[in-house]
């Protein structure tokens, strides 16, 4: 089956991890394979891009008309694509050479219409000592015991997550009016469609955790105020997908206790055990992201007209 590996970017800002994105996608060890590079409305960055790469074999570079957002880049890349199958990696991930047959092995061997795999972090600089492995999906990497490898799950993390192309488009693709856009903070674009296929074909997402995906985490990712900023937009977001997909399944209770009945017990075990200062403010910024979750969940049940807003 022939896959089509989709980037989307926006900004010569980040061009150089940009093209570390692209060319592992064109390194796969996978074949049948083509690459759609998508520009979200930025004729520099377009025009950079097929300087460096129309002349490389099976790709397809296109701009959008005006900044439309990563949603409808994405889904656009879907639609410009030939492939049976559509893989998504952002534009400060680096795949593994194998990553792309490791999604297809899953394709193969079950009925599977989605695949998503391991999304690693890559420090740009040294991790935070605060930081918690439990939130590592507030920076889009995998945290510990998100699924078991095989398992089915409603989605995983947009940087290493692929869809049977037809059945993707068949449920309309990313919503445009979810992930980032501007100055929009309206986060977890995968997880509508996620809800859509389960809805129309009863089917979720299989996890593999050979498909890898190193992502870049900058120094800014790794700033305690940002990663508080984000705890309460993905707060904010969750409450949004619960008026928009009443009826979806619902993963914030278990995560929830997970973190209470299993994570924090644990380290609070260890803490005693071994006492330090890093443990100590580990578990304050549990506490704190979380906090800064429930926030965000309550600002958006406070927020008048809040779908109406989401979505304009």
């Amino acid at each position: 089956m022939k896959v089509s590996v989709v980037v989307c970017t926006y900004t010569m800002d980040r061009y150089d991890v940009f093209t570390e994105a692209v060319e592992s996608a064109l390194s796969q060890t996978y074949d049948p394979i083509e690459v759609v590079l998508v520009i979200d409305g930025n004729p520099e960055v377009y025009e950079r891009t097929v300087a460096n790469f129309s002349d490389r074999e099976n790709v397809v570079i296109h701009d959008n008309e005006e900044n439309r957002g990563i949603s409808y880049s994405r889904t656009k890349g879907a639609e410009l694509a030939s492939g049976e199958i559509v893989a998504f990696i952002d534009d400060d991930g680096v795949a593994e050479e194998d990553w792309i047959e490791s999604l297809v092995e899953v394709y193969e061997t079950t009925d599977a219409i989605a695949v998503g795999g391991d999304v690693r972090p890559n420090w740009q600089g040294d991790r935070p000592d605060f930081f918690p492995e439990e939130f590592y999906w507030l920076v889009g990497c995998v945290e510990p015991d998100f699924a078991e490898d095989g398992e089915e799950v409603r989605n995983t993390y947009g940087s290493n997550i692929s869809y049977r192309r037809e059945q993707f488009l068949n449920v309309g693709g990313y919503d445009p009016n979810t992930g980032r856009k501007g100055d929009k903070h309206l986060q977890a674009h995968e997880a509508p469609v996620g809800i859509r296929l389960l809805e129309k074909f009863g089917k979720g997402m299989v996890f593999t955790e050979s498909a890898i995906v190193h992502h870049k985490l900058f120094e800014y990712r790794g700033e305690f105020r940002w990663l508080v900023f984000r705890s309460f937009w993905q707060g904010y977001s969750k409450r949004v997908m619960d008026l928009l997909y009443p009826d979806a399944p619902d993963d914030k209770g278990d995560y929830l206790k997970w973190l209470l009945a299993d994570r924090i017990p644990r380290r609070l075990e260890g803490l005693i055990r071994s006492p330090s200062w890093g443990a100590i403010t580990q578990l304050a910024a549990i506490g704190a992201f979380t906090g800064a979750v429930g926030l965000g969940y309550l600002y958006a049940i406070a927020t008048p007209n809040l779908v109406e807003k989401a979505n304009q």
